[in-house]
């Protein structure tokens, strides 16, 4: 019986143990490497446009609130295309940049904030509502992807800096 139980457990043991190696893994990547490996299509090539690749690959921590490949096709048509365009960089940052928030905020944090300064310089509304977590007026749809370097939130829109 003895000799059952110890297979049985080196089993679970040998089976268990690439789920943890991949949960280690996840957590050794960046913020970018993450989004990388998440296809945040999208949000990867405005990043790289936008010319933020190293600051987010950076040691941080960040809390990102990413937008999904959907979220930035809902924007207005042209608007993507418009704002990668290389003369069009710094509306790119700084819409990039409000995505962003200084530290690492892991959702049970966020939900006890009602704002948030970005590394914009702007402030994000934090708002509970129905169980979910708002950021203005995106709905976080997974949160708490840790990375290396910070944590991302992924969001169902594309939010937008107040005009000045």
């Amino acid at each position: 019986m003895k000799r059952a139980s110890f297979f049985a457990c080196l089993a679970f043991a040998f089976l268990a143990a690439p789920a943890v190696r991949a949960d280690d893994a996840a957590k050794t990547k960046d913020i970018v490497d993450t989004a990388v490996a998440a296809k945040f299509n999208t949000l990867v090539a405005a990043v790289k446009a936008g010319g933020l690749v190293d600051v987010l690959k950076s040691k941080g921590p960040f809390t990102v609130f990413a937008p999904t490949d959907e979220a930035f096709a809902a924007l207005p048509e042209g608007t993507l295309e418009m704002l990668l365009k290389p003369e069009n960089k710094s509306k790119l940052q700084a819409i990039l940049k409000y995505h962003v928030v200084a530290g690492k905020v892991p959702a049970k944090v966020a939900m006890t904030l009602s704002e948030a300064d970005t590394v914009q310089g702007g402030k994000i509304k934090i708002a509970v509502k129905d169980g979910s977590v708002m950021i203005n007026n995106a709905k976080v749809v997974k949160a708490d992807v840790m990375c290396s370097n910070g944590v991302v939130h992924v969001i169902d829109k594309v939010i937008l800096p107040p005009s000045k």
